[in-house]
């Protein structure tokens, strides 16, 4: 595949130097394991992700059948996304003079890849962290958390993923999640708390963030009314909520 380093503005992406596409590599063992901007190519490998009763009934906000309209919606709402993190991560630069990197509101990167021996590379999940909202948070505090400026310590932020079942239990989703907190949104969006929300009984998504440092809050029985698209009516999810705090360096 291609290798590269990146311009300044982008550290700590490095860019592929045939397509200019900026993305993270996933330590040892996962080397061959990549996080990228959503491609509209992505759009099948996804339906078969979300269409996978060992993934979608775990996901709230998943509509079921979930159909290629679906993922093509998702992904022109994601690509937007990126794209405007990665002009705020030049705009910024260039404001600051070319010589200081700047806080940014999000990470341009999010789409989990297997690269294979030939190169190939095989979408094989998701791995993102959004400002925390009204599942997180709850209504008023999410409010607030939306009004506060890019670069707030006090931003509480919220990470979503899934991984496709042919990858489960190798360890890829830890080692993905630590790579999006330590090597992203800790250097480029002054993040210091994050608060995520996971099924109850999806004991495999909360050792992935427990192994991250995040701390087990409460869990809420039927908190959450399902209203995703062909699963209205059914019984209402109960959430398992855990938070990472930054640890503080003292001096």
């Amino acid at each position: 595949m291609d290798t590269g380093k990146s311009p300044r503005h982008l550290h700590p992406l490095q860019v592929k130097p045939t397509s200019g596409e900026p993305y993270l590599r996933l330590p040892s063992p996962h080397g061959n394991i990549i996080i990228t901007p959503p491609r509209p190519t992505d759009v099948e490998a996804i339906v078969e992700s979300l269409s996978d009763s060992r993934v979608w009934p775990k996901l709230a906000s998943v509509p079921h059948p979930y159909l290629p309209r679906h993922a093509q919606w998702w992904l022109g709402e994601a690509k937007e996304t990126s794209d405007n993190v990665l002009r705020e991560l030049e705009e910024g630069f260039q404001n600051r003079g070319g010589t200081e990197l700047p806080f940014v509101g999000g990470c341009p990167v999010h789409s989990l890849r297997e690269v294979k021996e030939d190169g190939e590379e095989v979408f094989i999940g998701d791995c993102s962290i959004v400002r925390g909202d009204d599942m997180e948070l709850g209504e008023e505090a999410a409010k607030v958390n939306a009004e506060k400026p890019v670069g707030d310590p006090e931003i509480i932020w919220a990470i979503g993923d899934y991984l496709a079942p042919s990858h489960h239990g190798k360890g890829i989703m830890t080692a993905a999640v630590h790579t999006i907190i330590h090597d992203w949104a800790v250097p480029r969006m002054n993040t210091h708390r994050i608060r995520v929300s996971t099924c109850k009984g999806n004991t495999g998504s909360v050792r992935v963030f427990e192994k991250n440092g995040f701390r087990l809050i409460e869990t809420k029985e039927d908190f959450l009314t399902i209203t995703a698209e062909g699963r209205e009516g059914g019984p209402p999810m109960s959430l398992h909520d855990l938070e990472w705090r930054r640890e503080k360096i003292l001096d």
